[in-house]
């Protein structure tokens, strides 16, 4: 059996790198295998476009790297032969591709956020076939990470460091990583303090933008943990920040060169924070999230399209991120961290309204998957004649296997709405709280409300049957997103806002207003 699975495209990688190139990457794979095999886990590498090794695994050769449905499949093909404790991908979207899931807040009403796909790495973790709705994807089950090239690159050296600092990675102490860098747009430190609290337990070391400026000592920059919740943009190598002194750059790809410790693990809530967007083509700075990996960097969790947050409390990219953080400092793989991330963001959701299932699809992992950055004291003693590989290859399938049961409980179980329904005539008090709700949330105009049927929620019976759903599901979501005209803004930044309403039997019994990180 194969506890690690590398899966990449033979002739993606000879096509951007050329035989030289493919061979020096090769070569660095057989390194990181090699270690791997140390470190008690089996590793093997599978070309998704190589016809005789997909035909034994009775699957198709991926002919297309665009084609999201043959990679789907060809991945789907390899979990069932070989049903491996992690799954690498290494390359960018024009290797491998992420998964096209369709955005249900695309457009809606004129308004709605700009992102026609919520590009997703999170299909390749699901055991459900390929589909586009990211409501087939609320139960996942495998640990997924991706060690991405650089799009569009040339020549091998971004990607052979990155493989580099995997095979050569080493486990520390609980005490390297109880330090932290926190960094927050100043409209969103009432939300960012509670995260840093629920994670760190305080949150003395916030930093806020604007005034913090862009430019961070190596001092502030060593803690191995990070938490950044601040705007982010498309195609761009900076974060921003916001307050009365409007939205300036909080922090660049330039700024953190250099600086980024070895080991270091960041959750990202900026919109595009994990967006791997062709720098090499438009000529600007890599991503900030390629850019930690780069330096030292471990692993990175992070957003590939616009994200949503509270201002104040906690929701949707800020909860899903603290988990993932909580998850390391417990001592998982970053893997295991991010696949528990979205079984707890899912678990502890009532239901997935529209926006939390964007929120689920669009965070992913950066890193190798296997990589460990915690070591933690084994609860266990192994017995005599077990030797610590096979005793830890054990404790990770009986993992492997309760995560499995997990995901497929939340894809059997969980109710989420993704699909729009016609709003029908609302009444008059439904219409009057749907008005004080978008004046609240500023959304002028824009404040056209379109429906979701809940798919999956419990239906009551017999006398309680009239009111068709029991109290803690609703009849459906009613939601509005509003982004900035034209006029509104001279900045590349988004300063959205989503509403998303609760309806229960001809009542809006709860509402929540999201901001676009």
């Amino acid at each position: 059996m194969e506890d690690k699975i590398i899966v990449t495209n033979r002739k993606a990688l000879l096509k951007k790198y050329d035989t030289k190139g493919f061979a020096t990457i090769q070569n660095a794979l057989a390194k990181l295998i090699a270690a791997d095999k140390t470190r008690g886990i089996k590793s093997k590498v599978v070309y998704l476009d190589d016809e005789a090794s997909m035909k034994k695994l009775s699957g198709k050769a991926v002919i297309s790297t665009s084609d999201c449905r043959a990679n789907k499949e060809a991945i789907d093909a390899m979990f069932k032969s070989f049903s491996p404790h992690y799954l690498m991908i290494l390359g960018a979207p024009d290797v491998v591709p992420h998964q096209d899931l369709d955005n249900p807040v695309y457009k809606l009403h004129g308004g709605g956020d700009d992102d026609d796909h919520a590009w997703s790495d999170l299909p390749y973790a699901c055991d459900a076939p390929y589909s586009r709705d990211p409501a087939r994807f609320v139960g996942p089950t495998r640990l997924v990470g991706r060690l991405p090239d650089l799009v569009s690159a040339n020549e091998p050296s971004y990607v052979v460091s990155l493989l580099r600092a995997v095979t050569n990675y080493k486990r520390r102490s609980l005490d390297d990583y109880i330090g932290y860098f926190g960094l927050s747009a100043e409209v969103w430190q009432g939300s960012t303090k509670l995260s840093l609290d629920n994670i760190f337990g305080n949150a003395d070391k916030l930093f806020l933008a604007p005034s913090s400026g862009r430019d961070y000592a190596d001092k502030q920059l060593q803690s191995r943990m990070h938490f950044i919740n601040c705007h982010g943009a498309l195609a761009s190598p900076e974060f921003y920040g916001e307050g009365d002194k409007g939205k300036p750059i909080s922090l660049t790809t330039q700024a953190i060169t250099g600086k980024i410790v070895e080991g270091t693990v960041a959750a990202v809530e900026c919109c595009y924070g994990a967006e791997l967007y062709d720098a090499v083509t438009l000529a600007i700075d890599q991503p900030i999230s390629q850019s930690y990996l780069y330096h030292g960097g471990y692993g990175y969790f992070g957003s590939t399209t616009i994200a949503y947050g509270l201002a104040e409390g906690n929701g949707a990219a800020d909860v899903i991120c603290q988990y993932f953080l909580l998850n390391v400092l417990d001592g998982a793989s970053i893997g295991r961290a991010a696949l528990l991330a979205q079984q707890q963001f899912v678990e502890r959701s009532a239901q997935m309204d529209p926006i939390d299932l964007k929120t689920l699809a669009q965070f992913c992992l950066l890193g190798d998957p296997s990589v460990h950055p915690i070591e933690v004291p084994r609860a266990t003693d192994i017995p005599t004649g077990v030797t610590p590989a096979e005793a830890e290859r054990f404790f990770r399938a009986e993992r492997r296997e309760k995560l499995k049961l997990t995901g497929a409980f939340l894809a059997k179980t969980k109710p989420t709405a993704s699909k729009q329904v016609p709003s029908g005539k609302l009444s008059s008090t439904m219409r009057t709280a749907l008005s004080r709700i978008a004046e609240k949330a500023q959304l002028g105009d824009k404040g056209t409300f379109a429906a979701f049927a809940v798919k999956g929620a419990k239906r009551s019976k017999g006398r309680a049957a009239k009111t068709k759903t029991p109290p803690s599901a609703p009849s459906r979501y009613l939601v509005a997103v509003k982004t900035p005209t034209k006029g509104e803004t001279e900045e590349k930044v988004k300063r959205g806002v989503a509403v998303v309403a609760k309806e229960l039997n001809g009542r809006i019994v709860a509402y929540r207003i999201y901001h676009q990180c």
